[in-house]
């Protein structure tokens, strides 16, 4: 398994709870009011580094954390041996806190929290655009430009792509969506041709019961 399929792995894991997101925000709130203004971009750095670096490339170490074989003595010690000596006072203190909750399996889905959390106090946030196939730098580019000049905030575009759009994007803003891609525009025409096709039978049988009003 390498590195991107661990960390796959490892999320997919983490969403298998519906209520995980929910608790993962509250902690990632924690972290960041614990990290403070102006610390946030150095410690965000040091759990980026942990999970993709240490729980991917060694997700046997995640799996012995969150497997519950370990009592929490045997955790709080694993966490010490291995980044108790490397990583930072703060970052420690947070993994240590975690084990005491139970909620070390939540630790790529609160780095994900802590990012938005970031990103959303540094004036940005993220705009999904999802593209029938990839875009290039150039029109992501543009697409950036365009977003920044309408919306309040500073854009950083997560790109995706969905064959099934055929042409198009699709952009999505928090859980706001705003679909212009050629299958929905399809959609909004065959239902136009539908409800016309409905009108023109209903006003069919009106003429047909009251031939009187022709």
């Amino acid at each position: 398994m390498d590195q991107k399929q661990a960390l796959k792995a490892i999320y997919a894991n983490v969403m298998d709870d519906p209520s995980a997101q929910a608790i993962a925000h509250t902690y990632a709130e924690a972290f960041i009011k614990a990290v403070g203004t102006g610390n946030e971009p150095e410690l965000l750095e040091e759990y980026t580094s942990f999970v993709e670096d240490v729980l991917a490339s060694f997700p046997e170490y995640y799996q012995l954390l969150t497997s519950g074989i370990l009592s929490q003595d045997e955790q709080l010690g694993l966490i010490d041996r291995v980044v108790g000596n490397k990583g930072s006072e703060i970052f420690v203190n947070f993994l240590r806190v975690l084990a005491k909750h139970d909620r070390l399996n939540l630790l790529p889905l609160i780095l994900t929290e802590s990012q938005l959390i970031h990103e959303k106090n540094s004036g940005r946030q993220r705009v999904e655009v999802t593209s029938a196939k990839e875009l290039n730098e150039s029109e992501l580019k543009k697409i950036q430009e365009k977003l920044a000049s309408t919306l309040s905030f500073e854009p950083i575009i997560v790109s995706k792509v969905n064959p099934e759009l055929i042409g198009g994007i699709v952009i999505q803003i928090g859980d706001k969506v705003y679909d212009s891609s050629l299958r929905s525009r399809m959609k909004q025409l065959r239902d136009r041709l539908r409800q016309r096709s409905l009108h023109e039978i209903q006003s069919g049988r009106d003429r047909f019961c009251h031939p009187e009003g022709n």
